[in-house]
């Protein structure tokens, strides 16, 4: 089963596809570009449609997501945590 969809193998990130994904579960992504699978251990649970963290990143550093940028981390993110709008904003303003 696939919980979490990537585009690019060099994404920060994957967007959940299912509902229900609980913290400290092995869970499975699908990285698109490639046609390959990966295991992530989520650490927090992730809402439908919401992204998990892929690796450690640091205030500052940017979160990239099907390919592009969208944003900069605000507050420190672990690997498998939930990654959204209280530790990500936009570049734009």
């Amino acid at each position: 089963m696939i919980h979490f969809v990537l585009h690019d193998a060099n994404d920060c990130v994957a967007v959940a596809v299912i509902e229900g994904i609980e913290a400290g579960k092995n869970m499975t992504a699908w990285i698109m570009d490639d046609d390959k699978m990966m295991k992530l251990d989520v650490t927090q649970p992730i809402p439908i449609g919401h992204k998990v963290a892929l690796k450690d990143m640091a205030v500052g550093d940017t979160v990239m997501k099907y390919g592009v940028d969208i944003g900069k981390v605000v507050a420190p993110i672990k690997k498998g945590e939930h990654a959204h709008v209280h530790n990500i904003k936009t570049k734009r303003w």
